[in-house]
């Protein structure tokens, strides 16, 4: 049971990674004079961007480890 909420907190931790830097890219984006339909593109485009990051590095930690 602890192993299952260890993976539940990190994931949670993960995706919320990801829409915090979704939302800066999607501002940034906008501040530099994005139309919103580009700066939403773009920040979709990080969000699983981060997420693809992340199971990239996942795979690659438990190659290693076992």
């Amino acid at each position: 049971m602890t192993r299952l909420v260890v993976v539940l907190l990190v994931t949670a931790l993960i995706v919320m990674f990801a829409l915090l830097t979704a939302a800066a890219a999607g501002l940034l984006a906008r501040l530099d004079g994005a139309t919103y339909p580009a700066a939403l593109m773009r920040a979709a485009t990080t969000f699983a961007t981060a997420l693809t990051l992340a199971a990239a590095l996942t795979g690659a930690l438990a190659q290693i480890v076992s």
